[in-house]
């Protein structure tokens, strides 16, 4: 049995993460993971390192609150509410159940202070406050959520409500809920919220406690949210981070609070046992200049994102190759940021990750006018 687990062990290490949507976890066994429907992520690269029944549709219970969460910070990021403006509670919102903070219709709360019990205390009331502030109602937020989990492709889920209380056709996915949770801590305020054990608000009168207990028992632990109910069952979406490498773990269905926990805290001890991230050596020619035929300039500068990390068996990363691809038939006009190339990443032969060489600047075709133009600069610069 020893020699079955290391030769796994073995096996996951020297499989390569090639482009493709899952890497099949041999050393991590559906049967360990106590959870109905399971899934962990990269969240840097979006790579998938372990499922189990992740596509299928189940109630999420306040995992909800993750969609609730994306919209009100891309209304506060764009400048459409503030973290201090006051938000007056409307009688829906205040008679929200379960889990809540016992707003009173017409009490006043800033932004700021609603996102963090909706966040350390799953509190319903302060959901429904945000989304009505952001989006008028709660009907019409929803409907911005939908729309949102559309966008992202999440193909599994229909939100009903924004908090996540058991409601007849409100469904989503271990996969769905790793895309969201991605989008989400693209965020970097919400860790402050997140990564929150205690708060307090009304002056102290009112004490907040995180219901995710991985803050104190799981290095590296960043987020991120919980959900009970009965349809649900515990379920939980846990961000870690550990050395440059991001994960999301998603459970759904557990038996118990302590079961979502410990199925959390085994998918991220796997990712972080095999995983590893590298930064991309971008070869110096792929930022070499490209000709340009019948332009105004002879040759575009090039540049290439490689902000991206990647992700590779530890212990790989100084294996990885790369080749560089430019098209050398490139025509005026040339428009900044138009695709001219890509660098290829591998590791033993296998496609791991691709990067876009880009111009720089853009190229205009020769005309007259611009000729004229670049004649007139000229001599005017004599």
């Amino acid at each position: 049995m020893r020699f079955q687990k290391l030769s796994a062990c073995l096996l996951s290490a020297a499989v390569v993460i090639a482009g493709l949507p899952t890497i099949r976890a041999s050393a991590l066994s559906a049967e360990e993971v106590k959870a109905p429907s399971a899934i962990l992520m990269e969240a840097q690269t979006g790579k998938i390192l372990f499922e189990k029944n992740s596509h299928e549709k189940r109630a999420c219970a306040s995992i909800t609150k993750i969609m609730t969460l994306i919209l009100v910070m891309e209304a506060v990021d764009s400048g459409k509410i503030g973290l201090n403006d006051m938000v007056s509670v409307s009688k829906h919102a205040a008679s929200m159940g379960g889990s809540q903070i016992w707003l009173k219709e017409g009490e006043t709360m800033s932004v700021d202070d609603l996102l963090k019990a909706t966040v350390i205390a799953s509190a319903n009331d302060c959901s429904v406050a945000l989304g009505e502030y952001v989006a008028g109602s709660e009907e019409e937020f929803v409907a911005q959520m939908n729309q949102k989990a559309q966008q992202l492709g999440m193909k599994d889920t229909t939100f009903k409500n924004c908090y996540g209380l058991d409601e007849d056709g409100h469904l989503t996915s271990a996969n769905d809920i790793a895309i969201m949770s991605r989008e989400l801590i693209k965020h970097k305020k919400i860790f402050d919220y997140t990564k929150t054990w205690m708060d307090t608000l009304r002056g102290g009168k009112t004490q907040l406690v995180n219901t995710n207990k991985l803050l104190k028992t799981y290095k590296g632990i960043t987020g991120l949210k919980t959900g009970t109910t009965g349809k649900a069952g515990s379920c939980m979406a846990a961000t870690a981070e550990r050395d440059g490498v991001q994960l999301i773990a998603v459970v759904l269905g557990c038996s118990d609070t302590k079961t979502r926990f410990s199925a959390s805290a085994a998918l991220l001890d796997y990712g972080f046992a095999n995983y590893s991230v590298t930064k991309p050596s971008i070869p110096p020619e792929a930022t070499a200049p490209v000709p340009v035929r019948n332009g105004m300039q002879s040759q575009v500068e090039t540049t290439v994102d490689s902000s991206t990390s990647i992700l590779v068996p530890k212990g790989k990363g100084g294996n990885v190759k790369y080749s560089v691809t430019i098209n050398q038939n490139i025509t005026a006009p040339v428009k900044k940021g138009q695709a001219l190339g890509k660098v290829s990443c591998s590791l033993d032969g296998t496609p791991l990750q691709e990067f876009t060489i880009r111009a720089k600047t853009s190229v205009e075709p020769i005309t007259f006018t611009a000729a004229f133009r670049l004649l007139l600069k000229k001599l005017l610069m004599v």
